[in-house]
């Protein structure tokens, strides 16, 4: 058995935790300032940390090899499984054609690419990240809107910064629930009061949307639409987090939002009509070195494959045929959320197990909860996804010779990312393994009353690296908390602090950089991802750190359950 040390560094807490956050230093150096492939700054992060695991943390080698492989296979199932077969479904309509006749449906509802962010980004989006998360909102957003007509660098970038509010409500409730599951306070609390911080920042998204994808002009012409896209998924968010069920929150709120929306775009329009991204916009605004987007897209060649059989001429038909993959997922998992079937699920496809090598207790002498892996090989999103694309096959007459053909091309692509993922959970297994991510952590929550500054920022972190938010609330929570108690703070406030802030980490993680840019076919473009939406991240982490603060004051104290 191993048993975590927290200060293994000369004894000392602080240089322990610096020592622990060395490898994610490591990493964002490299992604960001030295603009190293993603891949090989996650094995490189990964490497730091295997060795500080054995000689700063005193893991045991067959321990160490253990929790490697358990974050491997974690990246593989079920991240991987469900990009994979995510990527799969939009790779089937661009076989048959039916991505085209997408493009042609999404803009006879507006020609405008600003109110289709708000609508496919941020709405639909939205709604895929309460059905499925774990990556798949970003990589059919980011093919829906370069079917719009969208430059595939703009669509990853809008597409990877419209998945955060919608993120601590994602994949049916599961990060609160999960944080109700590792702290014990009540689940009510925690979402009602994360649905008291995640509406704040929904406000501000559709209008950096906005920016992203006119710049100052798209603000000036567009507000009135992004501002109640924002208002209206804030509210719908509240509402239903503090006075319904959690799981149904993000459902709710995007479906609120595309019908206030469409509302409003019947009797209002922009005053320009903007069709193509101009040169003198995003990239401009946005501090981009001249030409690195335009040299992007050009890279990107995602165009139509041969077709399968020729389409139909109706429109009705057409409409419903280039819907169809997005209907039929959205069916099947809602299906899957009806509790006899979800029951019937958990008990005949879920399988409990420890992995194999690994035998850790953290420093107070509870078993870690990451050396338990739950292998759900029937109800997983990726699985489900699956069957949403053989239905997808049925429904379009693609064979299985060339449903099997575009497979292999789809994990061909995705080969660079399969590098990246597996490392990065690697990489997250072993720090949380060792005792690398508990030292930080507390150093952190060392810092008494000061800690509801910081707080934020320990979410921030966990889903950063983890690239999941029910991820960072299992790392963090039970932490949040106890620091809270120490503190004299509430601890409903701070961990619910731990969802609402991380969700800001999500567009800096590898593993969503790396979906991205494999859903837009431009791998190695993670680090100029990286590098666009780190000042967005971070402005709009120091904004709901300031919200955070407050409310563990009188001032907002108020809005604390």
């Amino acid at each position: 058995m191993f048993e975590q040390i927290l200060d293994p560094i000369f004894g000392s807490l602080a240089l322990s935790a610096l020592f622990a956050a060395s490898p994610l230093i490591l990493l964002f150096i490299l992604l960001g300032v030295f603009r190293v492939k993603a891949a090989y700054a996650a094995l490189a992060g990964l490497g730091l940390s295997i060795i500080l695991a054995l000689v700063g943390w005193q893991m045991p080698a067959l321990q160490v090899l253990g929790a490697t492989t358990a974050g491997l296979f974690y990246g593989v199932f079920p991240i991987l499984w469900i990009l994979i077969n995510a990527l799969w479904v939009y790779r089937l309509t661009l076989a048959t054609g039916w991505f085209s006749v997408l493009g042609a449906t999404i803009r006879t509802v507006s020609d405008d690419l600003r109110v289709l962010a708000i609508l496919i980004a941020f709405c639909f989006g939205a709604l895929l990240e309460s059905l499925a998360g774990f990556g798949a909102p970003v990589a059919i957003s980011a093919a829906m809107l370069i079917a719009a007509g969208m430059k595939p660098f703009k669509a990853a970038l809008v597409s990877l910064l419209a998945n955060t509010a919608p993120v601590a409500f994602g994949a049916m409730g599961a990060p609160i629930i999960v944080l109700h599951g590792v702290t014990g306070l009540p689940m009510n609390e925690l979402a009602a009061m994360a649905g008291r911080q995640t509406p704040l920042i929904a406000v501000l998204i559709p209008l950096v949307l906005v920016f992203i994808v006119d710049g100052k002009r798209g603000v000036r012409e567009t507000w009135p639409v992004a501002l109640i896209a924002g208002v209206a998924f804030a509210g719908a968010q509240f509402i239903t987090a503090s006075y319904f069920a959690v799981e149904l929150t993000d459902v709710v709120a995007s479906v609120v939002t595309v019908g206030a929306v469409l509302l409003t775009m019947r009797f209002w329009k922009p005053r320009h009509v903007q069709t193509l991204t101009p040169a003198d916009s995003a990239e401009e605004n946005l501090g981009e070195t001249e030409g690195e987007g335009e040299a992007l897209d050009r890279a990107a060649g995602v165009g139509t494959l041969t077709r399968t059989r020729p389409l139909p001429t109706g429109t009705a038909r057409r409409t419903w045929g280039a819907l169809a993959p997005y209907l039929v997922i959205m069916a099947i998992f809602t299906l899957a959320q009806i509790p006899v079937i979800k029951t019937w699920l958990a008990e005949v496809g879920s399988v409990t197990f420890r992995w194999p090598g690994l035998d850790i207790v953290d420093a107070a002498g509870e078993p870690v909860r990451a050396q338990n892996m739950t292998f759900d090989h029937l109800k997983a999103t990726g699985t489900l996804l699956l069957f949403s694309g053989i239905a997808t096959m049925a429904l379009y007459g693609v064979g299985i010779r060339e449903g099997l053909r575009v497979y292999r091309e789809t994990v061909y692509q995705l080969r660079w990312t399969i590098l990246t993922v597996t490392s990065v959970l690697a990489l997250a297994f072993v720090m949380n393994l060792s005792g690398q991510t508990a030292s930080l952590g507390f150093a952190l929550a060392a810092t008494g009353g000061f800690f509801a500054l910081l707080s934020p920022l320990i979410g921030w972190i966990g889903v950063a690296l983890t690239g999941s938010d029910t991820s960072s609330n299992s790392l963090f929570g039970l932490l949040q908390v106890t620091a809270a108690n120490q503190a004299g703070l509430s601890p409903v406030l701070m961990a619910a602090s731990n969802s609402s802030a991380g969700v800001l980490g999500k567009m800096l993680s590898l593993q969503n950089l790396a979906v991205a840019a494999a859903a837009v076919n431009l791998p190695g473009s993670e680090g100029t991802l990286f590098r666009k939406l780190l000042p967005w991240s971070l402005g709009l982490l120091a904004f709901i750190t300031v919200i955070i603060f407050l409310q563990s004051t009188p001032v907002l104290g108020w809005m604390v359950p």
